[in-house]
């Protein structure tokens, strides 16, 4: 590290609002956009300065994927190679930038101008193949468009939303973030306005009797935690906002921060007043920066506004709201992990009881919950839980979100109530399978999600007919693959997904990730060997009851499933790659 990097490096430190642990990471996610990357010199001043043991500083520094021990270009290329993408031509894309640069993995080009990188999911399964070229998003990158993106020839891809509701997404899809003077003229904050007419155990009753339940996966009612929470010993209570979104197929959180952030905004404020929280973090994924630029301005507009900070609306009720961005860990979505992250450590998932609601964040009182949950919060206080309750089924109410691509005429982001079926989702809002295939199978729930088949086109989008179907809805993934597609390399993608993002925590998970990509590896390569079934099987069963947190008991559950539905591809093949996984059949008896 040169003088000149040093001497930014301590300015840096000197200007730190607070020199804790919990800076470590903003610290040094600072340090590498100074200098480039984290050489020993500038990990060793941030750990004096914080108090922290370079060893510590180190275990963050190689826990999360964005963050370097050793220079790279000075734009680093990150092409995604999961599903989606994968499928779409990723890897030839990959390639294609490696050509054109004369570099591999790791290395930088003669000039340092670009590194390239394989990358986990980018949050843009709709554009696919997806490439992140330094901070700007690129959609749809075929080989033929690497030269001039590298010359910076990029647009910024638009999502398409649409739905048979437009209630979330009111404010999205317009190319724009919404400001705060157009989110106001459209009746936003009615809902903060009605809430601080409520107690705050009032406006808990309005959020239990409107049904909502958590829309990250794991469906918790929000009103029960919030109660939990509210009534929990002890302060100062938080607010957390979940935007970690991490999963291959999952890009809802993005548009709406990208497009609505004060809706975000405003749900955090109702949640804050009715748990008596006076602090707040939204926890961003790493490559998400737009949403981060977003989300900055909307805060600005906020705090100008009296809508955050001292006596919101006149009312003795105070609140504000930090940014915090994750450096690459898909574990960090996970609550308790994101605590972790939040607090200057690894992203290690705790061990539960207790729950976040009475020793969350710093250990204190806390509720999180993620963007799409979050966003529906203003809706049911400005127009009432019984309103909010006719929207939806019995069981699952209000608008649901859903992340659309793969093999689908118009991937994109759309809106409707729970209870439509997967084909009016898929043929009549989606516009059918591409270029008149045949739908093959549908992953649902995402990477941690499970197989459908034509079988299941009528079956309803409800947490209960979802589960009565053995089937996930999880975020609220559907990704569409048409009969020329070939199983066996998307479980092989799954896999690697997995086995890379394994915090390595508990060993089922650690161990049973690898063990369940390299079979897969010789399922995609058509080599499986006697009793790779059965190894499979168990290994993946092994995960789920027993590892640590949701990364390793839901690793399997797609792959489990494939198991169910094609048991013939799983069939020992020898070394041939001729030879017939048996999927194409399966095809011919599962679609539509």
């Amino acid at each position: 590290m040169s003088d000149l990097d040093l001497s930014r490096l301590q300015s840096l430190l000197s200007e730190s609002v607070s020199l804790e642990r919990q800076a470590l990471l903003p610290t040094l996610q600072a340090a590498q956009n100074l200098i480039g990357y984290l050489p020993e010199a500038a990990a060793a001043e941030i750990g004096r300065a914080l108090g922290v043991p370079l060893a510590e500083v180190y275990g963050v520094i190689d826990f999360y994927s964005l963050l370097r021990r050793e220079p790279a270009g000075k734009t680093v290329i990150q092409v995604c190679t999961e599903p989606a993408c994968g499928l779409a031509g990723s890897d030839t894309t990959l390639q294609a930038f490696r050509d054109l640069l004369g570099i591999a993995q790791g290395e930088v080009s003669p000039d340092g101008g670009f590194s390239v990188e394989e990358a986990p999911c980018l949050g843009l399964c709709d554009h696919a193949p997806a490439v992140l070229l330094g901070e700007r998003p690129c959609a749809g990158v075929t080989a033929d468009q690497v030269a001039p993106i590298c010359r910076g020839q990029v647009q910024h891809p638009d999502t398409r939303v649409d739905g048979d509701l437009r209630l979330l997404t009111a404010n999205c899809g317009r190319g724009q973030a919404t400001s705060l003077q157009v989110y106001r003229a459209g009746g936003g904050y009615a809902g903060l306005e009605r809430a601080l007419r409520l107690t705050p155990t009032e406006v808990i009753a309005e959020a239990k009797d409107s049904g909502l339940v958590g829309r990250g996966g794991a469906a918790f009612p929000t009103g029960l935690k919030w109660e939990g929470a509210a009534n929990a010993p002890g302060g100062p209570k938080y607010v957390v906002c979940n935007a970690d979104e991490s999963e291959p197929g999952t890009f809802k959180d993005r548009v709406l921060m990208e497009g609505d952030p004060h809706r975000l905004l405003e749900g955090m404020l109702i949640a804050a007043y009715a748990i008596g929280a006076q602090k707040g973090y939204i926890y961003i994924r790493g490559e998400y920066l737009q949403a981060v630029w977003t989300l900055e301005r909307a805060l600005a507009e906020a705090r100008e506004t009296r809508l955050l900070g001292e006596g919101i609306l006149g009312a003795g009720f105070s609140f504000d709201v930090e940014l915090r961005l994750g450096a690459g860990a898909y574990i960090c979505g996970e609550e308790t992990a994101l605590f972790e992250s939040i607090e200057g450590r690894r992203g290690f998932p705790r061990v539960k009881p207790p729950f976040p609601t009475t020793h969350g964040l710093f250990g204190q009182p806390t509720v999180i919950n993620n963007v799409e949950t979050l966003c529906n919060v203003p809706l049911i206080l400005e127009r009432g839980a019984a309103w909010y309750r006719e929207l939806g089924t019995g069981k699952s109410t209000g608008p649901k979100l859903f992340c659309v691509s793969g093999d689908v005429a118009h991937p994109g982001l759309y809106e409707a109530p729970f209870g439509i079926t997967l084909r009016h989702l898929l043929y009549d809002l989606a516009g059918g399978m591409r270029e008149k295939e045949e739908l093959g199978a549908v992953l649902i729930g995402g990477a941690a999600g499970a197989f459908a088949t034509g079988r299941e086109l009528d079956v309803r989008l409800s947490f209960e007919d979802l589960r009565d179907a053995g089937l996930p809805l999880g975020s609220g993934v559907v990704m569409a693959f048409n009969t020329s597609r070939d199983i066996a390399d998307v479980l092989r993608r799954l896999g690697r997904f997995f086995a890379h993002e394994t915090c390595g925590k508990c060993y089922p998970c650690q161990i049973g990730t690898q063990r369940q990509y390299e079979i897969l590896q010789r399922l995609a390569e058509r080599r499986l060997l006697p009793g790779d079934a059965e190894r499979l099987e168990d290994v993946g069963w092994t995960m789920s009851d027993a590892s640590l947190c949701g990364l390793g008991q839901t690793a399997a559950s797609a792959v489990l499933s494939a198991m169910r539905l094609w048991p013939e591809l799983f069939a020992a093949q020898g070394t041939s790659r001729e030879s017939s996984t048996g999927t194409e059949r399966a095809w011919q008896t599962q679609s539509p």
